[in-house]
């Protein structure tokens, strides 16, 4: 697989990583034996860059990933964590004190003395915006409870307002062929500033599969059956914001350039690895064959032009927009 660094991280990946939400929870059922064994085939495929947060499932993201460590000790692995979430999203939940709890119990769950990044999760905009939230993370690097710290943005204007903190190693974003715009400002940015750029939702999703229809319906916990307009979280979280029949439309007509062998999945993650500012995409995976379906995008040969203007026109036709205005 091909390797990415993060500049202020430190650090090499695989530019396919997994995405740990899955194992979580909000997306139907995952058994643990099912979520370690497609930890297991990730890893096992190449995969060096585990995404998960104190909030999935309530830590059990985390302490499945925790038990997996404890397996795999020297396997290399880099894993990412966020926080937050687990609170009521005012800004002065925000502090120092705070940080360091929420800082231990995710050390706790996954097992470590030093997180390797640890992110904020999406956080009320005025936190992006404040010093003593990025001097109280300054404090959590000196005491060595995280190696480094990013932020998990939802908009493009928070991304930037990160990327211009001087000691920020990422910003993760929604970023697929279904959402465009952080290629104008967000990844050059980053690219000048030696910032990684972590891309989420990178299949919109499932939506960027290419396996649902209108006839397709989901379990009643999975956020894509009661996200569908925001009523839990961001509604940009589930299906990258787009109208669900709108997104079958697009896929619809991006189907007939996928490349003989591949799927879907695999031509829209391409999309994604051809840009050469994003560090790492995240996809995840409910089950071994998906993860390494997922790993395997990354040998595709990058996309043609004729491929890659149709996703563009695509975007602008059916997608911009919808959701170009709102992120």
């Amino acid at each position: 697989m091909e390797i990415r660094t993060f500049p202020r991280l430190g650090r090499d990946v695989g530019v396919i990583g997994l995405g740990a939400w899955q194992l979580g929870a909000d997306w139907g059922d995952v058994s643990e034996d099912d979520a370690l064994a497609t930890l297991t085939a990730a890893v096992d495929a190449g995969v060096t860059f585990l995404d998960t947060a104190d909030v999935y499932g309530d830590g059990r993201s985390e302490r499945l990933i925790g038990r997996f460590l404890r397996d795999r000790p020297g396997a290399g692995l880099t894993v990412a964590t966020k926080m937050g979430r687990r609170v009521p999203q005012e800004p002065g939940n925000y502090t120092l004190d705070n940080f360091r709890a929420w800082t231990d119990r995710s050390r706790a769950n996954l097992g470590v003395e030093t997180l390797d990044l640890v992110q904020l999760h999406c956080p009320p905009t005025p936190v992006v915006h404040s010093d003593a939230v990025f001097d109280a993370l300054d404090t959590l690097v000196q005491e060595k409870r995280i190696a480094a710290y990013g932020v998990s943005v939802e908009t493009v204007d928070e991304a930037l307002a990160a990327i211009a903190r001087p000691h920020v190693a990422s910003v993760q974003i929604i970023l697929n062929a279904l959402r465009h715009k952080p290629l104008e400002r967000v990844l050059p940015a980053a690219g000048a500033a030696g910032v990684g750029i972590i891309a989420r939702v990178p299949l919109a999703s499932g939506l960027l599969s290419g396996r649902y229809d209108e006839n397709t319906r989901f379990a009643a916990d999975d956020h894509r059956s009661y996200n569908r307009n925001g009523e839990a979280f961001d509604v940009g979280e589930t299906f990258s914001g787009v109208d669900f029949r709108t997104g079958l439309e697009a896929v619809r007509r991006l189907l007939p350039l996928v490349p003989a062998g591949a799927t879907m999945a695999q031509f829209a993650l391409r999309w994604l690895v051809d840009q050469p500012a994003v560090t790492v995409v995240i996809p995840g995976a409910r089950n071994p064959e998906q993860a390494r379906a997922n790993v395997a995008a990354a040998d595709l040969p990058p996309l043609s032009a004729e491929a890659t203007a149709t996703i563009a026109a695509v975007y602008d036709e059916l997608i911009r927009p919808q959701v170009h205005h709102r992120w």
